[in-house]
């Protein structure tokens, strides 16, 4: 298997394990949310903002593994590297 083509396989499974993280603790954090909201709904506005911020934190996480996924792609250190070491092997 090619350098490039374990890059791409890399930014997938990493992407994928990123987001499943981030998707599950989104929907506790919605869960416990609404079940707080169903208990007190007097304490909704706190409870609101409160999930809000925690949301923006476990998106950023996603984001955070997005990123990575990126520069696996795009901006490798090693590309140059393994570009010159196929090169060698194919001669």
């Amino acid at each position: 298997m090619s350098f490039f083509t374990m890059c791409v396989l890399a930014a997938g499974i990493g992407m994928a394990l990123g987001t499943l993280g981030t998707g599950i603790g989104q929907g506790l954090a919605v869960k416990s949310a609404v079940e707080g909201v169903s208990r007190n709904p007097g304490a909704s506005g706190k409870i609101l903002t409160t999930m809000m911020i925690g949301l923006a934190m476990i998106e950023s996480l996603a984001i955070y593994a997005l990123v990575v996924c990126l520069i696996i792609l795009f901006a490798n250190p090693y590309k140059e590297i393994a570009t010159k070491l196929a090169e060698t092997v194919a001669k």
